[in-house]
């Protein structure tokens, strides 16, 4: 699962650095995500992983690291697509 959401960060979240240089636990905003790339990475990811993140979830602590992305996802049941 970690690594198709890197894919995803990595395609949509245009980060400043290269997703190699994230951990999982790394800000994304601080690796420079905006709060637009932030929108479209939750877009991203609800097509890749087949979940709707719940206005509750819409947060910018959900999209914070890889490790939080992964959290959420496992929470709404995410697979794969």
């Amino acid at each position: 699962m970690r690594e198709q959401i890197r894919a995803v960060i990595e395609q949509h979240a245009r980060l400043s650095v290269p997703i190699e240089a994230v951990d999982d636990h790394t800000d994304l905003f601080q690796a420079g995500m905006t709060s637009h790339a932030s929108v479209s990475l939750m877009l991203a990811l609800e097509e890749a992983f087949g979940v709707e993140f719940p206005e509750a979830m819409i947060r910018k602590a959900t999209f914070q690291s890889v490790a939080a992305i992964e959290q959420a996802l496992l929470e709404l049941g995410g697979v794969p697509a």
